[in-house]
């Protein structure tokens, strides 16, 4: 693992380009459709057998290594005449890697991925509709987490088996906070004190920053924005309420409260401000904790935990793993990937990644629950109780490249007068709309 962003929030941001990619992967239908594969060739009688190929995104490496040589051993051993071929590819290019395999007719059987990639990719008719092909599944995963990869612009069908959540709590500097006229016995919990105390910030502490990059488009789920129709058919993100979200960022940098920079800013670098004792807020994720405490000292000392910033219910990220429609052995296929999203087997990787399982009950593991007083128990124990309550706002229609870039680069436009908050959502959501109709 590169880098523990590998699990967080923008970390689980992976999408295909959905334009260009998409419209390869339509084109070449007849190439995905076939495969080499005829319905002879395919496991016609459910039997759980054969070799499969299973394929991680940049997991292979000395903490997760051998937990998947276990996991597969373990599975071989009690499927016999069953073969799990592990592939891994690097965190860099994963996109382009998916899209590539897809087009050529050579995706894995079982792919790691999350809700956008697994949108695209079923939209084309590469992935298997679970809710179709195996419907007693649902029962074993969390109901909002099969939810995450039901898909109603999709008519509704389930395309992936939830594997792990993440979310996390918000981190304060103390030391900034008290600098600049804030008290940390009160950090704030709800997207107006956020921005109360950003705007306080501004004033007394003009060096400084509150909040160091634009909303996404998960921030307008959490402040209470309609992301979309009832019908996932339409982006709907340019109402009232998400005007009055940027209007707030808008006034914030005009006290100076955001930086030129904050404009076109990622979450790397929003850690990086952090890190340096130049921000005072940072949303975290379970492990962030950890990372703070090796990596920056001198901050982690002043550190104060609150919940994640939300006006109803906090962001959650969620990763599934996908099956091939393709697949020569889709028996095999579906009976492996729910091996591993089992309750047991996800319980021993959430202990090992610092991430939260998608199963049914497995949040009630003492794990989640008991508080033995270490720091990092408390943070995983809150982090667990937002779970239950979270949402994954990010739709899953939503490219991570083409939509986030064009929200973001309309959002900086408003923020520097040359157009009004109105118009530059109207834009951003204007484009999200063509090329979802283009796409679909």
């Amino acid at each position: 693992m590169a880098s523990k962003g590998r699990l967080t929030s923008k970390g689980r941001r992976r999408t295909l380009v959905a334009g260009t990619v998409l419209g390869s992967l339509l084109l070449s239908s007849c190439v995905i459709g076939g495969g080499g594969d005829t319905p002879e060739s395919k496991d016609s009688d459910g039997k759980v057998a054969g070799t499969i190929t299973f394929q991680t995104w940049n997991l292979k490496n000395d903490k997760f290594t051998a937990y998947f040589d276990d996991l597969i051993a373990s599975f071989e051993k009690e499927h016999p005449g069953t073969e799990i071929t592990w592939v891994d590819q690097p965190a860099e290019g994963y996109q382009d890697k998916l899209s590539a395999d897809a087009a050529a007719g050579s995706l894995p059987d079982v792919v790691d991925m999350g809700p956008e990639a697994a949108y695209t990719l079923a939209q084309a008719g590469v992935l298997l509709d679970l809710g179709k092909e195996d419907p007693k599944a649902k029962s074993g995963y969390l109901d909002k987490a099969w939810q995450a990869m039901t898909f109603d612009g999709l008519g509704g069908g389930t395309y992936g088996y939830p594997w792990y959540l993440n979310t996390g709590p918000s981190f304060f500097n103390k030391a900034l906070l008290k600098k600049c006229a804030l008290d940390p016995a009160k950090l704030p919990a709800t997207y107006d004190e956020l921005f109360d105390q950003a705007g306080t910030m501004a004033e007394h502490c003009p060096e400084v920053a509150m909040i160091a990059r634009m909303p996404a488009i998960e921030t307008f789920g959490e402040y209470g924005v309609e992301l979309m129709d009832a019908g996932g058919t339409k982006f709907t993100y340019n109402d009232a309420k998400g005007v009055e979200l940027v209007e707030r960022f808008r006034k914030l940098y005009a006290k100076k409260g955001l930086t030129e920079e904050a404009l076109n800013n990622l979450q790397t670098k929003e850690v990086e401000e952090f890190k340096a004792g130049r921000l005072a807020y940072l949303p975290g994720s379970s492990y962030t904790l950890t990372d703070l405490k090796d990596t920056a000292p001198d901050v982690y000392k002043d550190l104060a935990i609150g919940p994640r910033i939300n006006n109803g219910s906090p962001n959650m990220y969620i990763e599934s793993l996908v099956v091939n429609a393709t697949s020569k052995h889709p028996a095999l296929a579906k009976a492996f990937a729910t091996y591993v999203t089992n309750s047991a087997n996800q319980l021993a990787f959430a202990k090992k990644a610092s991430v939260f399982p998608s199963s049914a009950g497995t949040l009630d593991d003492p794990y989640f629950t008991k508080d033995d007083g270490d720091p990092a128990t408390k943070v995983r124990i809150e982090s667990t109780e937002q779970v239950r309550k979270a949402v994954v706002w990010w739709p899953p229609a939503f490219s991570g490249s083409a939509d986030s870039e064009t929200l973001r680069e309309q959002i900086a436009q408003a923020m520097l007068g040359k157009k009004s908050v109105k118009s530059a959502l109207d834009a951003s959501v204007r484009y999200s709309n063509e090329r979802l109709e283009a796409n679909g």
